[in-house]
């Protein structure tokens, strides 16, 4: 895995490490509000499997970004064999279609913001309602 500069960190974040599922255009939301954000596929063969993936987020302690159900699953199944990884970020794909870029990069804002940001193995973001 490659080295990048480390930014100090705001409290709430943590560095970020994305699937090839993540648009383009939330990574750069992301790093323009201050988020260190890594792409698996700068830094992974593109061929790696979910597992590999997973292994490399914790292995470099960042939370893992994705709208990939398998790797709810592989989040979960570390949990039970007590495996540790920093934290999961997801959100189902249906909401990528349904979700500005912005939308989505503010939710990551927002579990920034809370006093246990991060707190939860993983972090699921929802799709909020819309105003009549």
């Amino acid at each position: 895995m490659q080295s990048t500069p480390t930014s100090p960190r705001v409290a709430g974040r943590y560095p970020l490490l994305t699937d090839n599922h993540v648009h383009d255009a939330l990574v750069e939301a992301l790093r323009r509000a201050g988020w260190e954000v890594l792409r698996a596929v700068d830094v992974l063969p593109s061929n790696a499997d979910d597992e590999v993936l997973f292994a490399c987020a914790a292995e470099h302690d960042r939370v893992l970004v994705t709208n990939d159900r398998p790797l709810e699953g592989i989040a979960i199944r570390w949990m039970r064999e007590g495996r540790g990884f920093r934290r999961l970020v997801c959100w189902p794909q249906k909401h990528t279609r349904a979700m500005a870029d912005c939308e989505l990069a503010h939710a990551f804002e927002e579990i920034a913001a809370k006093p246990n940001a991060f707190a939860y193995p993983i972090e699921y973001i929802k799709r909020k309602p819309s105003k009549p």
